[in-house]
């Protein structure tokens, strides 16, 4: 096992400054090859120090920040436009990353396409979906799927 510290979030290991166990071939092939992470030595623990602050006085910054989003994504529902067939049955699936731009286009702010959570959306209406905006602020969206004319 390999001892790394993260320099971003990682899906399912941890956020920056996080001092994690890998097995050595994921280190070695993908964390530290992609900058998501750096080995751990003796002298890392000032740069986890450098990193945990960072993040937290990001976060400080951005919870406020998180809550007026959640408002605005809260008070309106999210238009997506895609082809369909009879009966309003999508060609394909509508993906975090439809939503992600929709929310873009809309002027309502950005969101992370990897911070949604959504139902598997197969055909045209209304759709509850989930968007995890920072420690403790998710935003109950509505999705209205309709079709591209």
């Amino acid at each position: 096992m390999a001892k790394v510290i993260l320099t971003h979030e990682v899906r399912g290991l941890g956020s920056a400054g996080d001092v994690v166990e890998v097995k050595n071939g994921y280190a070695r092939n993908y964390l530290v090859p992609q900058g998501y992470a750096v080995h751990w030595t003796r002298g890392g623990a000032a740069q986890v120090a450098q990193l945990q602050a960072a993040r937290e006085a990001r976060a400080l910054a951005s919870v406020e920040d998180a809550q007026a989003l959640k408002a605005s994504l809260e008070a309106n529902k999210i238009r997506l436009h895609s082809k369909a067939g009879v009966g309003g049955r999508l060609f394909g699936a509508i993906k975090p990353a439809a939503v992600a731009a929709a929310v873009s286009e809309a002027g309502l702010g950005e969101v992370d396409k990897r911070k949604i959570s959504l139902p598997s959306i197969k055909s045209t209406g209304e759709y509850p979906a989930t968007i995890h905006l920072h420690e403790g602020v998710d935003a109950e969206v509505t999705l209205q799927v309709i079709t591209l004319r």
